[in-house]
């Protein structure tokens, strides 16, 4: 689609096709190619390609927003190229080297500009994608593997403007045991919460609370956002034991809440019964940015934060992230790399 065929006041987080992508391949054993541009297009995969028989793949979720001024800024990507090479060491690929997912994807955001939104009308998603693209049978690393970065301009995550959003605690579905792979962002990780996710949404709330597999006890993420609750002054998320995805808005979330507010931090386990205490309750991620928690259901009952409104820290911390990615605040931290 071209960008002037599309009606960015109605765009929701879904995919649209954009002009390019960018591809890398690497062979086990060797260096990863500098890669190219390409034109957007299917892919050539052997059905004996390992990521389609065990998965061995992983993605990342980044933003690029155009500011008012006409520039072009990413938040963070340094990060999101560390967490990518720390994945591929876990699901046994060869590193991503920083300086070529950075290359990449700026490459791309570059060259599908037209594409990206004003902030109000949202941004320009970037997938970077990490996969086993050679042919195998046992189990065992491919032979071969892609790195690929293509983009589309999405709205927000969450319908409407800043609002609370009703969540549902679930003890029917896991999301990740320890030790498993749920500490990176591996493909494998994502499909098994898309049945509680719609089985939450046709009841009416936005996603699910998880809790941790083993004693189904202690909040773990909310769907695929990091939890965090205020709780006398203080910003409490759990800690990442290596279940929970180490995300960049949740460490962006804990150094503003640290610098700016002065708040306590501890990032530590937390149970239920202690989260339904909480004077404020929000989740953070890519997609979300921050969203505030009106209304959690657990075991049959709602609880509700705030009176369903909005937390006056929740949207402190929202103001000072989306100031900061959006433009209109100083980037005191260095967080944004301009295009």
């Amino acid at each position: 689609m071209k960008p002037n065929e599309i009606d960015f006041d109605k765009l929701t987080f879904s995919f649209t096709q954009t002009r390019s992508m960018f591809v890398a391949k690497c062979n086990l054993g060797e260096e990863w190619e500098s890669g190219e541009l390409k034109p957007f297009e299917n892919l050539n995969l052997s059905p004996a390609a390992v990521v389609l028989s065990y998965g061995q793949g992983l993605f990342e979720g980044m933003k690029a927003y155009r500011w008012d001024n006409g520039e072009i800024a990413m938040f963070r990507p340094e990060m999101n190229a560390k967490r990518a090479a720390n994945g591929c060491t876990r699901l046994s690929m060869p590193e991503i080297p920083s300086s070529l997912f950075i290359n990449g994807v700026k490459k791309v955001v570059r060259d599908n500009a037209d594409y990206i939104p004003s902030t109000e009308q949202g941004a320009l998603y970037v997938r970077p994608i990490i996969f086993g693209s050679g042919e195998g049978v046992g189990v065992a690393p491919s032979s071969e593997y892609s790195f690929i970065v293509y983009v589309s301009p999405v709205g927000p995550y969450f319908k409407g403007k800043l609002k609370p959003i009703k969540l549902v605690v679930t003890k029917d579905f896991h999301r990740a045991p320890l030790k498993g792979t749920g500490g990176v962002k591996a493909i494998g990780n994502y499909v098994p919460g898309m049945l509680p996710s719609s089985i939450a949404k046709s009841k009416g709330y936005a996603e699910v609370i998880y809790l941790d597999a083993a004693e189904e006890k202690y909040i773990e993420e909310v769907g695929a956002a990091n939890f965090f609750a205020i709780i006398d002054n203080k910003l409490i998320t759990p800690e990442l034991t290596g279940s929970i995805l180490p995300g960049i808005t949740r460490d962006s979330v804990i150094h503003l809440a640290k610098t700016k507010l002065k708040l306590e931090i501890e990032e530590r386990r937390i149970s239920v019964d202690e989260a339904l205490t909480a004077d404020e309750l929000f989740c953070a991620g890519t997609a979300a940015i921050i969203a505030p928690i009106g209304l959690i259901s657990y075991e049959g009952k709602d609880y509700i934060f705030n009176d369903g409104n909005i937390g006056k820290i929740t949207n402190e911390l929202y103001n000072y992230l989306t100031g900061i990615q959006f433009g209109t605040s100083e980037d005191e931290f260095g967080w944004m790399a301009k295009i």
